[in-house]
């Protein structure tokens, strides 16, 4: 049979509100005692029942996440990230695919799918700014992502046309002058999507350094999936047109055009110098590896957690929402040309609360 909180307190050898004032966390415990209880709970394997412990408390002490696929790396780690953050502060997390679809999304905002929860980090693909009463809902809200800006909630973003400007950047510093790019979307050029952002970024590089925008070089490819990222590259060999680098939009993009590349005999960094964005694991491990812009990951599962946690112990009027965004840096690898895989080459911003419109306003 299942431990029970009776069962801690005798091993213990303290009452079972002092193992309830431990689980929960209560400053007024002495240490010795609290290491006493942690050992016990530790040694009987001891869970404690959250649906009591909502009952009297009326949290949970679960937080939801809602991404939209765990097939891309980049939401498989951010959702690892969030993880390990709710971990440190005694929180649990129920993690949601919503898809990608605008149904699923939906909801989970209705609160359909994540029930048992006392808060929802939220990472939306196919709502955008029109959808922003949606986000008006009766729990605590954390928004991730940059689909949706200014609304009712604390929202947590990275740095996308700061990122974007940075990948191209390293790629001029290393003197590369046909830049392609791949990860484009088809359609809604003129919205917000991470896709459109970057190619701001990118767009804003060149200029810099005065060299013109060449539709040409810019390929379509959604979703960011590996094959999209390999036939993207094939099309762009096959049309003949010149490049000696790519800036991919996310890294599992990368990964595929590093294939296609390879079959075609083309080599990196000799001939096509590479670089993605998002910085996730398989970069590292790729041949060549791959240089990627870390977009702050980890920084945004802390903050964004953070935050949730905030939201759920407000008492009052909640407080103004608040929009920060993390930390971005280059981390240049073999794909550009360094051996070294984190050489320090950074274009940083710090983490700040905007006074100003973000990137998609």
């Amino acid at each position: 049979m299942a431990a029970t909180m009776h069962d801690v307190a005798r091993v213990a050898g303290v009452s079972v509100k002092t193992v309830s004032n431990v689980i929960n966390d209560y400053p007024y415990v002495r240490d010795a005692t609290r290491e006493r209880v942690r050992s016990a709970i530790a040694a009987l394997d001891y869970r404690p029942n959250l649906s009591a412990r909502g009952l009297r408390s009326g949290k949970t002490g679960v937080i939801g996440l809602a991404i939209p696929e765990l097939r891309q790396n980049y939401f498989a780690e951010l959702a690892d990230a969030v993880i390990r953050a709710a971990e440190r502060r005694n929180v649990a997390v129920l993690v949601d695919q919503t898809g990608a679809t605008r149904e699923g999304e939906i909801a989970v905002l209705a609160g359909h799918r994540l029930r048992l929860t006392d808060g929802l980090l939220f990472s939306p693909e196919q709502l955008g700014q029109d959808d922003i009463a949606l986000l008006q809902v009766p729990f605590p809200l954390v928004l991730l992502g940059e689909r949706m800006f200014d609304g009712p909630t604390d929202h947590v973003t990275m740095h996308n046309v700061g990122s974007a400007r940075a990948a191209t950047e390293h790629l001029l510093e290393i003197g590369r002058r046909r830049i392609a790019v791949i990860g484009a979307h088809p359609t809604h050029q003129d919205d917000i999507r991470s896709a459109n952002l970057r190619v701001r970024g990118y767009r804003e590089a060149l200029a810099a350094a005065g060299i013109p925008y060449d539709p040409a070089l810019v390929r379509v490819a959604a979703p960011w999936h590996r094959e999209n990222g390999a036939a993207a590259m094939r099309d762009l060999l096959a049309a003949g047109v010149e490049f000696d680098a790519v800036f991919t939009f996310n890294d599992t993009l990368g990964l595929g055009a590093l294939r296609t590349l390879g079959q075609a005999g083309v080599r990196v960094p000799e001939d096509v110098a590479v670089i993605g964005l998002d910085n996730i694991d398989e970069a590292r491990f790729s041949v060549p590896s791959m240089s990627s812009v870390d977009p702050g990951r980890d920084q945004i599962a802390e903050v964004a957690v953070d935050l949730l946690i905030e939201r759920i112990n407000e008492k009052g009027d909640p407080a103004p929402p608040r929009q920060i965004l993390a930390d971005f840096r280059v981390a240049a690898r073999e794909s550009t040309g360094f051996v070294d895989p984190e050489p320090g080459i950074a274009s940083a911003v710090s983490p700040s609360v905007l006074a100003e419109p973000a990137e998609g306003s």
